[in-house]
């Protein structure tokens, strides 16, 4: 839920693009890590790298120019990745 594409590539060298999206538990969090990894290793292959557990409360998933942050939604307020890439242009915002 609440997925949200940001361009970043004006504002860091970091990546191109993030992605944030909540998950409304560390089940589903597993779960959309799990999918996502199995999804894109088809298309693009292995990540760079894969950090955090569900019991965190946030996945990073590194694709090198494309950045996947999944996040259980108080880590996501408390982190609040939107406002510090707040200069980025978001590109799709799904609510």
């Amino acid at each position: 839920m609440d997925i949200l594409l940001l361009d970043v590539s004006e504002v860091t060298i970091l990546a191109d693009y993030f992605i944030l999206c909540s998950a409304t538990s560390e089940r589903q969090l597993k779960a959309l890590a799990g999918d996502l990894s199995r999804q894109l290793k088809a298309e693009t292959g292995r990540p760079l790298s894969i950090e955090g557990e569900p019991q965190s409360g946030w996945i990073l998933i590194d694709y090198g120019s494309v950045v996947v942050h999944l996040f259980l939604p108080e880590m996501r307020r408390f982190y609040a990745l939107e406002d510090l890439w707040k200069r980025a242009q978001t590109i799709v915002r799904i609510q």
